[in-house]
């Protein structure tokens, strides 16, 4: 009896100290997971018998930078921008620095290929790149990769877990 009456006043004297505490480990648990979550947002994209690292854009500003950022894509890398629901997307190649295949995807099926979209260093003449039919991604690849694969559209790709 004598020990829990000695933890119930510990308990009393040290009150804001346990709720602190548990604020800060609460805190950095929220601050943990949403580092892990957005610190390596990729997934792994087959087409035919080729596997492609994808780095996602989920995000408008993720989405407005794209690849323009990217010196050299990887000739297994590519972007894969998902949206929240199937539409006409516009994509341009304004300060690219490499020409892509984009593929447009309405769920796991080629909508349309764009090949060797090349960059542009200005917004006059801005070629703007929209699919055929509506699609709710777009997978971005090295130039030629799309004939080098013999891509078609109507084509499964398999997406890892978004």
């Amino acid at each position: 009896m004598e020990m829990l009456e000695g933890i119930i006043e510990f308990i009393k004297k040290n009150l804001r100290l346990l709720l602190g505490a548990s604020v800060v480990i609460l805190v950095l648990a929220v601050i943990i997971t949403t580092v892990i979550r957005t610190g390596d947002d990729s997934t792994k994209v087959r087409i035919t018998d080729q596997t492609f690292n994808a780095q996602v854009a989920r995000t408008d500003t993720e989405k407005q930078i794209g690849l323009s950022e990217t010196e050299v894509l990887g000739e297994n890398d590519g972007m894969l921008f998902v949206f929240d629901e199937p539409d006409f997307y516009s994509f341009w190649m304004k300060d690219m620095k490499f020409p892509i295949d984009i593929i447009y995807i309405n769920g796991d099926k080629i909508t349309t290929i764009i090949k060797n979209a090349s960059p542009s260093s200005s917004a006059e003449n801005l070629v703007i790149y929209q699919p055929k039919e509506k699609s709710d991604k777009v997978f971005e690849i090295n130039a030629g990769l799309a004939d080098q694969l013999n891509l078609k559209e109507g084509m499964t790709i398999n997406i890892e877990s978004l």
